[in-house]
């Protein structure tokens, strides 16, 4: 498992409200944009992070982490494995302070960089699933 309980409610529940994820475009049938609406409910404030930076559920998107001008606590990655190593990288240069790769995510490289980096990371699991059964 990619990611104890106890690290999954703390990224959840005492990390922070800004989750940057990336991936997340207007495309209402990718899991992205289901899981940022779920997040929202959660109260946490989504920020889309996308080459097209387009705006979703209300907030402005940006192209990639590094043009996010405010900091951003947990990095959400919707993108397929070959590209998730990059993108924890920039995660753990933008000063987050947690990486949570999604479901069918996984690259053991970037879990062990980030860990090392002194983050909290989940890998290959979902928020919006975790949040409802926190409930």
């Amino acid at each position: 498992m990619y990611g104890d309980p106890s690290t999954i409610r703390r990224i959840l529940t005492e990390l922070g409200d800004t989750w940057a994820v990336v991936g997340l475009s207007n495309n209402e049938r990718r899991a992205a944009y289901g899981v940022a609406e779920v997040l929202q409910r959660y109260g946490k404030r989504i920020v889309p992070v996308h080459p097209k930076a387009e705006t979703v559920h209300g907030e402005p998107g940006y192209s990639s982490l590094d043009a996010i001008p405010f900091p951003v606590d947990v990095v959400d990655v919707f993108v397929n494995s070959e590209l998730a190593g990059p993108v924890a990288d920039e995660a753990v240069a933008a000063g987050a302070r947690a990486v949570w790769f999604q479901l069918g995510v996984v690259d053991e490289g970037a879990w062990n960089r980030v860990r090392d980096a002194g983050l909290d990371m989940v890998m290959d699991r979902c928020p919006a699933i975790e949040l409802n059964s926190l409930r």
